[in-house]
């Protein structure tokens, strides 16, 4: 991303009055962190600004309270500014996606994912760790301060998105980007424990349930594992709660590629990759029509289980 891309995008979140911030569907820790970040920031240079996303912010991130103030809803007013963050193309926004694209003001789109589709008039897109890395950079063009609350957002988005530094897109920058957060407040055992260490009993039998499901593909390169619909109704547990489940089966020796599939409804499969490096996910990913980052990518796969796993197995074969 060229420096002035970043500027010009801060130069209109400077200029705005009144802007609607949106987060991508099913929205993780980077897009809610990114997203409340930006909000706070505008509210308090003096702008009116709302958090947007077709769905409230999981239970398990209501640890910070400014996200149990998200709108599901588009509130009523005067926008002179609509800004994406951490939302590599307009489909996923879900439900905002047509008011965003058909908006007649300024629109910003803040990622970095290397599938973005730099759908904006302003795109601020660069490929690092996370959403929450870039935001300081455009909070300092734009003249936004990072207060404690803020910084506590950024860290979530950082350490989510970064598995806790240990993913290959972290950098000197990243670390650089943390320490600044953590002497601005931002709580980093705090954060940590609540993502990575803190967990009911229904995600714990759902994890179990999950686990058994395990199986390999393609001499032991590919393992994949799935969370039913009635894997969910058993255990009381929620969607969002199968975040990290796909870390697993990625640890196992001579496994390259894992893939966690959760049914979504009967016939529609949402599906989570990851990759040691040997494979590039976003490529697999795009095959059916999604997208993300060379180690860590998402799509959807319509059918019955059996043949969605054979076309995912088949894609991945493509791209060793």
């Amino acid at each position: 991303m060229a420096d002035n891309a970043l500027e010009a995008a801060a130069e209109q979140l400077k200029k705005a009055t009144t802007a609607a911030i949106f987060c991508h569907i099913r929205p993780d820790g980077d897009a809610l962190g990114s997203g409340m970040a930006l909000c706070l920031a505008m509210r308090a240079a003096g702008k009116k600004a709302y958090l947007i996303c077709e769905e409230k912010a999981p239970e398990k991130f209501l640890f910070l309270p400014a996200l149990s103030e998200i709108a599901v809803g588009m509130p009523e007013a005067d926008y002179d500014l609509l800004v994406a963050v951490d939302c590599a193309e307009e489909g996923r926004l879900g439900a905002f996606a047509e008011a965003y694209s058909r908006f007649k003001g300024v629109t910003v789109n803040i990622d970095h994912h290397i599938s973005n589709t730099n759908y904006a008039m302003y795109n601020c897109v660069r490929e690092c760790s996370a959403t929450c890395e870039l935001l300081p950079d455009v909070f300092d063009a734009a003249g936004f301060e990072i207060t404690k609350d803020i910084a506590d957002l950024l860290m979530l988005g950082l350490i989510t998105d970064s598995g806790s530094f240990c993913h290959k897109d972290v950098t000197e920058k990243t670390f650089l980007s943390a320490a600044r957060l953590v002497k601005a407040g931002a709580d980093v055992n705090t954060i940590s424990y609540n993502m990575f260490s803190h967990q009911k009993k229904c995600r714990a039998l759902l994890y179990a349930r999950a686990m058994k499901s395990l199986r390999f593909a393609l001499s032991d390169a590919l393992a994949i594992i799935c969370v039913t619909s009635d894997d969910i109704l058993k255990t009381g547990a929620e969607q969002s709660m199968t975040e990290g489940f796909v870390d697993f089966p990625l640890s196992i020796d001579g496994v390259e590629v894992a893939a966690s599939l959760m049914e979504v409804k009967r016939g529609q499969f949402k599906i989570s990759l990851r990759s040691k490096g040997t494979v590039n996910v976003n490529k697999v990913a795009s095959v059916f029509g999604g997208g993300g980052h060379v180690l860590a990518s998402g799509c959807m796969i319509f059918g019955e289980y059996e043949e969605v796993v054979e076309r995912l197995t088949y894609a991945v074969y493509q791209y060793m």
